[in-house]
């Protein structure tokens, strides 16, 4: 669940769709070359599952102040989120929530913990709220 700190106002709000990477081709005992088929996602949290690993998904719940997610044409995943701020005086950017998120990010993408599965990201302008 995301936090609450939306006392002085949400900010950086971002929406990103994100497409699988096609699976692998290979060819079969037939000789017929084949690619493995994308995933359909049923609901929300099999598609999230299925992009972000565990830790991955821990990062976006605990830095985002608001955070909503969609299934899209039931093969991609979109996020719409915003960081609020701790409110702290003089808190360095690096330690508010925005500057968490993208330092907890690039740890775990650095340890190869972000995701589960291939893909690619595309920012859209069509927020989910």
């Amino acid at each position: 669940m995301p936090n609450a700190d939306n006392s002085y106002g949400t900010y950086n709000k971002k929406t990103q769709v994100l497409t699988q990477t096609p699976g692998e081709e290979y060819t079969r005992w037939d000789g017929v070359l084949v690619t493995d088929p994308l995933q359909n996602f049923a609901d929300v949290d099999a598609a999230k599952s299925w992009f972000y690993t565990a830790n991955a998904l821990t990062v976006f719940d605990e830095c985002c102040t608001e955070l909503q997610w969609s299934v899209v044409d039931s093969q991609k995943l979109k996020y719409t989120m915003t960081f609020g701020t701790k409110g702290t005086p003089g808190i360095a950017e690096a330690d508010d929530w925005a500057g968490q998120f993208n330092s907890r990010k690039t740890t775990l993408i650095n340890s190869d913990d972000w995701a589960n599965n291939p893909y690619t990201t595309e920012d859209s302008t069509d927020h989910l709220f």
